[in-house]
Formats: structure tokens, C-alpha cells, sequence
């Protein structure tokens, strides 16, 4: 399975009905991840060859019960996605919540073919990509990042880049750790704060719905605090800053 390609399968729309409603079945385990995550096919298939659509399945008994987490990171995963699309930033794959699932309720996420040998890091040393990487370092401040490794910067087939793994955001307390620091101290572009502006005041019912009244609270605070400032954070207090690993 080679993943979602923008000149191949459902559009995202469609994609993402089809993460709702279509039937499971799982591929395998998914290596390298520290909770268990699944590839699943979900459908019939939708290209001439038949090839069903891929997603990435990470079911909530699935995950190792951490001190500082509530359980349930599923549910960030999907809180990440709505929030992307509710500032129209696009930056999370398609996620869905679904009780149906193969091993119980988790959170379904389009798998996007990717080169995997690229990264945040070689794609920040190539350069061109400033405009959607400040986007996701905005994303990654506003949602309380704890996990932003390279590694969950993905590149399309189209050049398009995506944010992946988003189980350990949106604690109530500080705690961002991203590789994205090179923008520190920078403006944040007046188009991100007038996105985020909209949401100051009112999170969308999407957001809300997934995350404890603590967390909302702290999530409306975060965005207050960046449209105010107009600058992005420079790390600080006596939590490591980057995550590990690294990639």
C-alpha cells in the first residue's frame, strides 16, 4: 500500500466520509511508534486497480497509560485535525473518531504517501517552505505540542507537507516540545494571527467536544496569548525544549 496521492483515490472530502463509514480491515502494525498503531484498509477500493484506501488506526487500548496524559490520546489526534481545519490552515491529515473499529474506539487518519526520507529538518535546510512551517510552529504553540519531532513533518508526493502524531497535545500545562524553534522570537504573519483571532473567543463545537473544560480553557488562553504577543516563543522554564528523539 503506497498511500493517498493527490492525482489518485477520493478527494479529501470524500476521504474523509470514508474514514466515517467504511469498513476496516487490518494490514499490520505499524513499527517504531510506542503506543500500537495499525495500518487499515478502509473500503472496496476506489483507484482502476481497486486499491483500497489506507489509514493508520491507533486504538485506545492500544495505549500505555502515561502520568501527566489522561487516557484517550486518540482523541487528540482528532481534536489536532479539527483544529487545523478550523483555522483553514490544512496541515493534519483527514482523522476521524471511530467506535466501530477493529480493536475498540481510536482515531482513523488518512495514510498520505510520503518521502520519508525528508523531514523537518532537511526541509528547513532546503529552504522555500518558511510560509507552512511558521504555520505549524503557530499550530504546534497554540496546541500545547509536547512530541513535535522531525520525523512528523511529512512531504507529499505533491510537495505538500504535513503535521502527524499529535497524541500529546493540548495538556493544560505548558509543555511544547517541538524541533521548530527557528522562528523564535519572530513575528508570527499577520495572517495567522487574524485565523487565529476567530478562534480567541469561541472554539468551534468540533474542537471542544474532544477535550476536558481545563484544556479548552488553556487552549483559548495559548491563542490569546500568541495574538497578543504577535511573536513566536522562545523556549523557556526548566522543561528540555526539544524532543527525543530528534527524527
Amino acid at each position: 500500500m503506497n498511500g493517498w496521492r493527490p492525482d489518485a483515490g477520493p478527494g479529501l472530502d470524500a476521504a474523509i466520509e470514508e474514514l466515517r463509514t467504511g469498513t476496516l480491515d487490518v494490514v499490520g502494525r505499524l513499527p517504531w511508534s510506542s503506543n500500537l498503531t495499525f495500518l487499515v484498509t478502509v473500503g472496496t477500493g476506489w483507484a482502476e486497480d481497486g486499491e483500497p484506501l489506507g489509514a493508520v488506526y491507533k486504538p485506545a487500548t492500544g495505549e500505555q497509560s502515561l502520568w501527566d496524559f489522561s487516557d484517550g490520546l486518540y482523541r487528540r489526534e482528532v481534536a489536532a485535525y479539527e483544529l487545523s481545519e478550523a483555522l483553514g490552515w490544512g496541515l493534519v491529515p483527514p482523522t476521524v473518531e471511530r467506535d466501530d473499529a477493529p480493536y475498540g474506539p481510536g482515531s482513523l487518519q488518512l495514510f498520505v504517501a510520503a518521502d520519508y526520507e525528508q523531514h523537518y529538518f532537511t526541509l528547513f535546510d532546503e529552504g522555500g517552505r518558511d510560509g507552512v512551517l511558521r504555520t505549524m510552529c503557530a499550530f504546534d504553540v497554540v496546541a500545547n505540542n509536547a512530541d513535535r519531532k522531525s520525523g512528523h513533518v511529512l512531504r507529499g508526493p505533491d510537495g505538500r507537507l504535513w503535521a502527524i502524531d499529535h497524541g500529546l497535545c493540548f495538556h493544560r500545562q505548558p509543555k511544547l516540545r517541538t524541533v521548530i524553534w527557528d522562528y523564535a522570537d519572530e513575528e508570527v504573519p499577520s495572517g495567522l494571527l487574524t485565523d487565529l483571532g476567530r478562534l480567541a473567543s469561541h472554539l468551534p463545537e468540533e474542537v471542544a467536544r474532544l477535550l476536558s473544560a481545563p484544556e479548552r480553557e488553556a487552549l483559548v488562553d495559548r491563542i490569546d496569548a500568541l495574538v497578543r504577543s504577535g511573536r513566536f516563543p522562545e523556549p523557556l522554564g526548566d522543561r528540555p525544549p526539544y524532543p527525543w528523539p530528534l527524527v
